[in-house]
C-alpha cells in the first residue's frame, strides 16, 4: 500500500476517545493505505474548545447527549476535524492489560467473527478470522502501564521502561476515513524495550481507555507503515467472553 506523509505544522492539542480495540473492521482505521499529519509533544495547546454549554431542562440536556453520541460515533468512524485532535497522556491508557490473541486462537472470539459476518458481509467468518489473526498476532501477553513506566510481559519474562510523550500522527487512509496515533518515547535505553510506542484506540482527545492497539518498534516513521498487524489489548480483569460481546456491541 502506498503512504504519503503529509507533516503538519502547528499545535493540535489531542483528546476523548473511543472504545474499541478489538472492534475495529475491515474498513476501519488499521489494514488500509494512509497520509499522515503531525504534532510535536514541545508544542503547547493554543487553543481550548467548550464542547457543550449547561442545559437548563431535561429536554435540552437529552438533546445534547444524543447530539455528543453522534459526534463520538463520527469520530470512532474516522470522520473528524484535525482542530478537533488533541494532546492526551500516557496515563489514558494507565492500568493491567491483556492481548486478545489467545481468544482468537482458543475460539473463544469465534462468535464475534459470525457476527461481523452475519451484519457486516464483505467476508464469510473464516475470511474475519484470518484477518484478525494477523492483526491480532503478537507474543507480548501482558502489558502494563503505571504513571510514565511500560512493563512488557513476553515469553516468561518482564521488560520495564519509562516513556515520555512524542506527538501525534494523524493518519488518513484510502478508505476516507482517518485515525490518529499518540506515540511516546522511550527515555532511556533498556533491553527487550521499543524505542517507540503508538496507541490507536479510536479517541482524538484525552479519554480513559477501554482497550486499544499498540504498535511498537525502533523507527518512528516506519512504524507508521504498519497497517496490517495491530495487536489489541482489553483490560486484564475481563474474561474471553466479556470481551467478544464488548466486541459486538461495538
Amino acid at each position: 500500500m502506498g503512504i504519503l506523509f503529509a507533516k503538519r505544522l502547528g499545535i493540535l492539542a489531542i483528546g476523548s476517545l473511543l472504545v474499541l480495540a478489538g472492534c475495529q473492521n475491515s474498513g476501519s482505521s488499521e489494514g488500509e493505505s494512509k497520509t499522515t499529519s503531525s504534532s510535536s509533544a514541545a508544542e503547547d495547546s493554543s487553543k481550548t474548545q467548550e464542547q457543550s454549554s449547561e442545559s437548563h431542562t431535561h429536554e435540552h440536556a437529552h438533546d445534547h447527549n444524543h447530539a455528543h453520541d453522534e459526534e463520538t460515533e463520527k469520530i470512532y468512524e474516522g470522520d473528524f476535524k484535525n482542530s478537533q485532535v488533541k494532546d492526551r497522556s500516557l496515563s489514558d491508557w494507565e492500568g493491567d492489560w491483556q492481548s486478545v490473541y489467545s481468544y482468537l486462537q482458543d475460539g473463544t472470539l469465534d462468535e464475534v467473527f459470525s457476527y461481523k459476518a452475519e451484519h457486516e458481509g464483505d467476508k464469510t467468518a473464516e475470511e474475519y478470522k484470518e484477518y484478525y489473526k494477523k492483526g491480532y498476532k503478537t507474543d507480548v501477553e501482558r502489558i502494563v502501564i503505571q504513571k510514565d513506566t511500560v512493563t512488557f510481559f513476553k515469553n516468561g519474562k518482564e521488560y520495564s521502561g519509562k516513556y515520555t510523550y512524542d506527538g501525534y500522527e494523524i493518519l488518513t487512509y484510502d478508505a476516507g476515513n482517518r485515525g490518529v496515533r499518540y506515540i511516546f518515547k522511550l527515555a532511556k535505553e533498556a533491553e527487550g524495550l521499543p524505542q517507540y510506542i503508538q496507541f490507536s484506540d479510536h479517541s482524538i482527545y484525552p479519554a480513559k481507555s477501554s482497550h486499544y492497539h499498540l504498535y511498537w518498534g525502533d523507527d518512528r516513521e516506519a512504524l507508521l507503515d504498519e497497517v496490517k498487524n495491530w495487536p489489541t489489548y482489553y483490560p486484564s480483569k475481563m474474561d474471553g467472553h466479556d470481551i467478544a460481546h464488548e466486541m459486538m456491541a461495538h
